[in-house]
């Protein structure tokens, strides 16, 4: 059966952020001691709130980041994704593919609001979810907890077993799957093995999701 609704995260799904902004994580969090490959640093932070990427962080260093920490990466990162980001290749025919057959579509992020309309608005893809965009900042607990999903769901008045979610993150897969839902894992980065262990039905190209669906 086609879902009734399809659940968008944004980074590294909607948005190609992800090669931008963990490097620029990674320099940042080097400057404070903290050194870890570009490999250890998707694995422990991607698909987790910027509070949580902080608090994790400030766990592995055992002492406190600068309070302006995620200010002044904000900052970089914004920069470089005006000069930078692209969408995802191939999610907007996506996109217009589920509007065509009638599916509701949504977009749920670990990311905030100021973020989400920094990346959708440069890629153009805001205008597909204008009073469909969902952040961990409103529920209890972020990714790989489901909440956000279920909120969503909600919201959009679709029960969650008609909801499909597409991620590309391991915490975000294990989420969906705790929320009840079909999960399709993107993966763009060789972490296969990562995603399906977590649930994730895995594919490569935006192409083969919209002729599963």
């Amino acid at each position: 059966m086609k879902p009734q609704l399809v659940i968008f995260d944004c980074d590294g799904v909607l948005v190609d952020s992800e090669a931008i902004s963990n490097p620029l994580l990674r320099a940042a969090l080097s400057e404070y001691g903290l050194h870890m490959t570009l490999d250890e640093v998707i694995q422990t932070y991607v698909g987790r709130s910027m509070p949580a990427v902080v608090s994790i962080s400030e766990e592995l260093l055992g002492r406190k980041l600068p309070e302006d920490f995620l200010d002044v990466l904000q900052e970089k990162t914004f920069a470089a994704f005006e000069h930078n980001l692209k969408a995802v290749p191939g999610v907007e025919g996506l996109i217009r593919s589920l509007i065509d057959q009638d599916i509701k579509i949504c977009v749920a992020s670990s990311g905030s609001f100021e973020k989400m309309a920094v990346t959708l608005g440069i890629t153009g893809l805001k205008k597909y979810f204008k009073g469909r965009i969902f952040s961990t900042v409103q529920v209890e607990r972020g990714k790989p907890y489901p909440d956000l999903y279920l909120y969503a769901a909600d919201q959009m008045g679709v029960e969650p077993a008609n909801c499909l979610v597409i991620e590309d993150s391991v915490p975000g897969v294990q989420g969906a799957v705790a929320a009840g839902m079909e999960v399709i894992a993107y993966s763009s980065r060789g972490n296969c093995d990562r995603l399906k262990k977590a649930g994730g039905l895995v594919f490569d190209e935006m192409s083969e999701i919209q002729k599963h669906i």
